[in-house]
């Protein structure tokens, strides 16, 4: 399988804190890769580093095959990212955001155009096409902006807990999304906290004061801790968690 993230001891210090110590993983091509842990684990700290918005302070990584010390611009023109707390410009149409965040990942005029289009219409957006995105409801918010994310057909993109605060019949929609987005070769990597959606992944990391404590398939994981849900792993795991902030 085509490895698409490739990490290697990959390690962040702060001073004499180390927020990401010697992480190592591998994620493949259409994966989707669960990036779990506690606050303070330090998944934020590793997703910027994979994002190219931290140089890490030892260890290797590759994203898309490009450097994470040499090649952050090319790493940031090949994924996408989405976040609970700011995707989308709630000031700006729906038109006005997907014609701003496609420039952004440097789509040609015609392109914008043509995908715009088809994403409303996809998304079944067409009657509120012309208003601002702040007066939709918050389901259908994450799942603009999931598209806004992946319309460029990036490499990967990342999530970082893109379902907060959404009802569940909406997150189940939402996941409908990834597993579309999965079938198209894009690789999704992801942290949440709802332990629900760590079934739907390929396989699944937990993270736990700065080191990977597990990696293996959702199964597989409950077969080795002998637990019947991934909440459970995830208790037994991090329930001698040191820190308490990320």
């Amino acid at each position: 399988m085509e490895k698409v993230i490739s990490t290697n001891k990959l390690t962040k210090r702060f001073g004499d804190f180390i927020a990401t110590n010697a992480i190592t993983f591998d994620v493949y091509k259409g994966e989707i890769f669960g990036f779990l842990g506690a606050n303070g684990a330090g998944k934020t700290t590793a997703m910027k580093m994979l994002c190219g918005l931290s140089i890490p302070s030892s260890g290797d990584a590759t994203i898309a095959g490009f450097d994470v010390y040499k090649e952050t611009e090319r790493i940031k023109q090949r994924i996408g990212y989405m976040s609970q707390k700011f995707s989308l410009y709630e000031d700006l149409t729906v038109v006005e955001n997907i014609e701003f965040f496609a420039g952004i990942y440097g789509l040609p005029n015609k392109e914008i155009k043509e995908r715009g289009t088809q994403l409303i219409s996809n998304l079944g957006l067409n009657e509120v096409a012309s208003k601002l995105v702040g007066t939709l409801p918050l389901g259908w918010k994450q799942k603009l902006a999931f598209s806004v994310a992946t319309i460029h057909n990036p490499e990967i993109v990342f999530l970082d807990e893109p379902t907060g605060g959404v009802d569940p019949v909406t997150r189940r929609q939402f996941w409908d999304l990834i597993y579309d987005a999965s079938d198209r070769g894009i690789t999704i990597f992801v942290t949440t906290h709802y332990m629900d959606e760590a079934e739907y992944c390929h396989r699944v990391s937990i993270m736990v004061d700065g080191v990977i404590r597990a990696l293996d398939s959702p199964d597989n994981l409950k077969k080795s801790f002998n637990v019947s849900s991934m909440e459970e792993v995830f208790f037994e795991l991090a329930r001698g968690a040191q820190r308490k902030g990320d």
